[in-house]
């Protein structure tokens, strides 16, 4: 099946609100509450950020001023050194945007021209709203909604008449593709599985497609995650982009700040298109201290280490309640009892309205339904409070389809 959306950068679902977590300031307004009091497991930040020495770093451009008062420099030549220099890649092979966002409406724009678009589903639903800036068509690959292992591993596909991959070690689905598409968007860990997809099961797919996207927004987090990063291939691999954010590991979802890696040919292009100073004068200058912090690095990676487990284990030991396996700082939840799935959205709205807890609504995901829910890792206080609460709710919710 085949979609396609008219040319509005809007998403194709009913509201923005609908598309991603993380809406504290709406909701609090709703609940008529401060945002203090919410705890927002909706959205995957690391709960005990920013950084210090960022909060640092941005007192002093404020008090120096400059960084308000003048025009950040277009070409944003300090941000991309330090961009390169962290990756080891020459300076015109790195774009600064404003969050991955920006970058995935470029992206589509590439996507868009080049042939229908592969999207991994359940996925993230911003793809969808780039490539609809452009009339771009994609096709689902649904991806197994059970597995056992949070990776890292191959990334499941379908069988089709298309050209097949062969099957590799750790593969045991012989990955096999349709013909048509002509680009592959992949989310690597995936979002929102929590899954890791593994560098040796992606690198054939760049001879699959002329256009491979991987938004690597998470993969910091994970402890050891650099190690499946696409990143060392872009030299080899002009058809590749790793677009990042470093709105997850830093918590600074408000600074607004995300890079491309790829092709300088392909990301001057992309400069070329958009409006002036996309990155605002504070993001920019506070480049150094967002991407050389390797104590906060270690920090969150031993916090994910620490938290995933104790917190899927605890989640699996309530009856009726299914986390999945994940990598990173989200899982995967489902309501399921005796081989019946069940409903969450009654749970959801529960913890919102009784506990002051959000979690994310899966239905904007392409695949899931009421039955799942997503939740952010917090703090060990935060997931207690957040166990507190759905052992208190949890027995009221009734079974579904």
């Amino acid at each position: 099946m085949l979609h396609s959306r008219h040319r509005r950068c809007r998403s194709p679902l009913a509201s923005s609100s609908e598309l991603h977590g993380g809406n504290r300031l709406a909701a609090a307004r709703r609940l008529g509450c401060r945002p203090e009091q919410l705890l927002d497991a909706s959205a995957s930040l690391v709960p005990f950020g920013p950084p210090a020495r960022l909060r640092r770093r941005l007192a002093r451009l404020l008090a120096e001023g400059s960084a308000l008062r003048d025009y950040p420099d277009r070409g944003y030549l300090d941000l991309r050194r330090s961009i390169a220099n962290h990756h080891d890649l020459d300076v015109a092979a790195v774009l600064p945007g404003n969050g991955a966002a920006e970058l995935f409406t470029w992206a589509a724009r590439d996507a868009a021209a080049a042939g229908t678009s592969l999207l991994p589903t359940p996925g993230f639903a911003d793809y969808r709203r780039a490539l609809a800036c452009w009339q771009g068509a994609w096709q689902p690959l649904p991806l197994p909604l059970d597995w056992t292992s949070a990776g890292p591993g191959p990334l499941p596909g379908l069988s089709s008449d298309g050209p097949s991959l062969p099957a590799g070690p750790e593969d045991p689905l012989a990955l096999s593709l349709p013909a048509d598409p002509q680009v592959l968007w992949i989310t690597n860990p995936h979002n929102p599985t929590g899954q890791l997809w593994s560098r040796e099961a992606l690198e054939p797919l760049l001879q699959r497609f002329a256009l491979v996207i991987v938004d690597e927004a998470f993969l910091p987090l994970v402890p050891g995650g650099e190690a499946q990063s696409l990143v060392p291939l872009l030299a080899d691999h002009p058809q590749l982009v790793v677009i990042r954010s470093l709105t997850k590991l830093l918590s600074i979802a408000g600074l607004r700040l995300g890079y491309a890696l790829g092709d300088p040919a392909r990301l001057a292009r992309w400069s070329s298109w958009r409006d002036p100073w996309p990155v605002n004068g504070l993001a920019a200058a506070a480049g150094d201290a967002l991407l050389s912090d390797r104590r906060w690095l270690r920090r969150v990676q031993d916090w994910v280490a620490a938290e995933a487990p104790w917190l899927q284990a605890r989640l699996a030991a309530i009856p009726g309640l299914d986390p999945r396996p994940t990598a990173v700082n989200y899982l995967l939840l489902r309501g399921r009892r005796n081989g019946q799935v069940l409903e969450l959205e009654p749970l959801r709205l529960a913890l919102e309205q009784r506990h002051r807890i959000l979690l994310r609504d899966c239905r904007s995901f392409e695949g899931l339904d009421g039955t799942w829910l997503r939740l952010a890792l917090q703090d060990r206080a935060g997931n207690r409070r957040l166990l507190a609460a759905l052992g208190r709710e949890w027995p009221g919710v009734r079974a579904g389809g």
